[in-house]
């Protein structure tokens, strides 16, 4: 896509995931109750809210692309997506929000022959929203203000390294960091972990464990726009629109 195509387009995404975010925040504060699904992951009334609101939008915005949003896979509702397609998860972060941590985001990507080029996260009950398309960069809204952000280069005390807060392998971790420079180990909720590197907020995500393709395409769009970059354990970027829409196990950074 051209730069002005993809400045529109994410422009056109900041009222989507707002109202979207709006409709999570109705659910958040309100008596809810959560189901659990089949993969053992919770599920909520602002989870299909949202999506049918993002992706009623999303197909009026570009009628051409396919929409592949995480509760429609579920329900078996899975397009062929193409070498350009829009990827949904309406709530990342569903055990945060049943918690009431506030950890928990509304996401919307677009995906370029593999690659995601635009991506928002918004942290509707943080009021943070990250933005970020490739050849545009990246920037947070907060407090009715919009600022540009960067990956940050490794302070000399050390890394700060963000795991998640409700999944992951501590001794692996530890595996992984050893021989690394760590000043500060932080806890964080769903594609949050992200954003915080590519605001220069962390440095280092290692994801040793089972994540799914629309939990960190957004969120991966701001990190690359933002000068960092996801990659596998051998190395490789990571991909989207892979068989089945897993993901391998990765490594999100910030400048090296």
């Amino acid at each position: 896509m051209d730069i002005a195509t993809t400045s529109w387009l994410l422009e056109a995404l900041v009222p989507i995931v707002r109202a979207a975010g709006a409709a999570v925040m109705e659910v958040y504060r309100s008596d809810f109750s959560a189901q659990e699904k089949a993969d053992g992951s919770a599920l909520t009334a602002a989870d299909a809210r949202a999506e049918a609101l993002i992706t009623r939008a999303l197909l009026k915005l570009r009628p051409d692309l396919p929409v592949v949003a995480e509760e429609a896979v579920a329900g078996g509702l899975q397009p062929a997506a193409g070498r350009l397609f829009w990827l949904v998860d309406p709530l990342d972060g569903t055990r945060e929000f049943v918690n009431r941590n506030g950890e928990f985001t509304v996401n919307v990507a677009l995906i370029e022959d593999g690659a995601p080029v635009l991506g928002a996260v918004l942290a509707p009950a943080l009021g943070r929203l990250f933005l970020g398309a490739d050849g545009i960069g990246a920037f947070l809204e907060e407090d009715g203000k919009r600022r540009p952000i960067h990956c940050r280069k490794p302070p000399a005390a050390g890394l700060t390294v963000v795991a998640s807060r409700s999944h992951g392998d501590a001794a692996a971790l530890d595996t992984f960091l050893a021989g690394r420079r760590v000043a500060a180990l932080a806890n964080a909720g769903s594609s949050l972990k992200l954003c915080l590197i590519a605001a220069g907020e962390a440095d280092l995500y290692p994801r040793l464990g089972r994540t799914m393709e629309w939990d960190t395409a957004a969120a991966h769009a701001v990190l690359a726009a933002a000068g960092g970059s996801v990659r596998t354990l051998a190395g490789e970027p990571l991909r989207y629109g892979k068989a089945g829409l897993e993901n391998p196990h990765f490594v999100a950074s910030g400048l090296d």
